[in-house]
């Protein structure tokens, strides 16, 4: 039996770190935002589909999607934005689905789901279990400050545009306190992998 993992987090919360962890566990980690680019690649069923509903001027040279241009069509348009996730949403369900079940084939014990939008999208059905990467949002508007170098106006901006970090706590299976020293956030990590019968690490 195979334990499909799903892990989220907020903006600068530490999700990657937390993923990158379970990378070095030789954990299978499908990673939604890499699905997405993928699914708009050239000669994919969602590029052809952004093409035809969104036309060739939102072409470069080359034949791959002005992600700059398509953003700015969107960014403005709510219901284009609407268009656009309903194309891509599905394709990146389907691959994400797709590699779920390969790796299931090849006998992994655990698979994990790195889906920035698990709660707000409504993807937990992909999932058995969930682990939230949390922070304080004083930490997480430090870290995105530095690390975006933006300023403390722009930071809030950005945290606000996502679902707080405290809402998404009450709907996790298991929560990992990033507030402190990586290797605190590995140790829990660890915790809430045997808790849930995951030894081989």
């Amino acid at each position: 039996m195979s334990l499909v993992i799903g892990l989220t987090g907020g903006i600068a919360s530490g999700k990657s770190t937390v993923s990158n962890m379970l990378k070095e566990m030789d954990i299978t980690v499908i990673d939604a935002d890499i699905e997405a680019r993928l699914a708009v690649e050239k000669g994919e069923p969602g590029y052809q589909k952004i093409v035809a509903e969104f036309g060739q001027d939102i072409l470069l040279a080359s034949g791959e999607i002005d992600r700059v241009k398509l953003g700015s069509i969107i960014f403005h348009n709510a219901e284009k934005r609407q268009l656009l996730n309903n194309i891509v949403h599905p394709e990146v369900r389907k691959r994400m689905s797709d590699k779920v079940e390969a790796a299931k084939g090849s006998g992994e014990q655990v698979i994990v789901l790195d889906i920035p939008l698990l709660f707000e999208s409504k993807l937990t059905y992909m999932v058995e279990k969930t682990i939230l990467v949390y922070v304080d949002r004083s930490v997480q508007l430090q870290r995105l400050m530095e690390r975006n170098d933006l300023t403390l106006e722009d930071a809030e901006a950005r945290v606000k545009s996502q679902m707080p970090l405290a809402e998404k706590v009450a709907l996790a299976d298991a929560i990992i306190d990033n507030n402190g020293a990586v290797a605190e956030s590995r140790e829990q990590l660890v915790e809430i992998l045997r808790g849930w019968g995951i030894d081989s690490l």
